[in-house]
């Protein structure tokens, strides 16, 4: 069973509050196409790829003891330059200055649905007690590869801010159409076979005192995976082109 407890990098200085409206008193529960269209536009023009969204379940819920139903789930890449960077306290600072960037523009989405009547709050990014990639796998747009990272087809370098809301109609998935992923991952095994930190024990989690990712940056588990390399697109290509030798041996 893949572990979904491990949140990554744990060298981010906690997001000052933001926050300039308050909520409303009764939210509301439905939002227009035209203001999801307006809030997916502002995260574009503030360099997030994309927003993915939650429906928790009530089982879910209380499993994780949460209070909430509706994620919206901001996410961004990581920058090429920062991924490509050597493990330092250089690369980890301006690391966190990209999480805090970006984790600033949350609060301003956050602020937005709230002067439009909705609940919205950010899920605080370095809660111990709560999973973000567990909240993140009820999206149906992610996947857990091999190495234990959180994918989006956005890219393998994607990191991710939440905000659960009062919203009940969200565009919701009802169905995960990246579940060939871990099959994939499968065949392939190169993040852990040449893991310089050797961070994986026999059933191939992630050892949190020897992977050096949380405290020193090292990415090379990330820069060494297809995905990173080629892209969701073509990689899906490559394993559409395995299953077939498969299916005819």
């Amino acid at each position: 069973m893949i572990d979904v407890s491990f949140e990554g990098f744990r060298y981010h200085k906690p997001l000052p509050n933001f926050y300039r409206v308050e909520n409303p008193e009764n939210p509301k529960k439905e939002i227009s196409v035209d203001l999801l269209d307006e809030l997916f536009e502002l995260a574009k023009e503030y360099g997030f790829t994309g927003i993915s969204y939650s429906k928790l379940s009530d089982d879910f819920k209380t499993k994780f003891n949460i209070d909430f139903d509706n994620v919206l789930i901001f996410k961004f890449l990581i920058g090429d330059d920062l991924i490509k960077m050597g493990p330092s306290d250089e690369k980890c600072k301006l690391m966190d200055e990209e999480f805090q960037e970006y984790g600033a523009h949350v609060f301003e989405f956050a602020d937005k649905l709230r002067e439009n009547g909705f609940q919205a709050d950010l899920i605080h990014p370095l809660d111990d007690n709560l999973s973000l990639r567990a909240i993140a796998l009820q999206s149906n747009d992610c996947v857990i590869t091999r190495s234990n990272m959180c994918f989006f087809k956005d890219g393998i370098h994607n990191s991710f801010f939440m905000i659960h809301t009062s919203i009940d109609n969200l565009p919701y998935k009802s169905e995960n159409d990246m579940l060939w992923v871990p099959d994939f991952c499968s065949t392939c095994g190169v993040c852990i076979e040449r893991c310089p930190e050797n961070a994986f024990d026999e059933n191939e989690k992630v050892l949190r005192k020897v992977c050096t990712a949380h405290r020193e940056g090292c990415n090379d588990c990330l820069l060494r995976c297809p995905f990173y390399r080629r892209g969701y697109d073509k990689v899906y290509k490559r394993y559409e082109r395995m299953q077939k030798r498969r299916d005819n041996e």
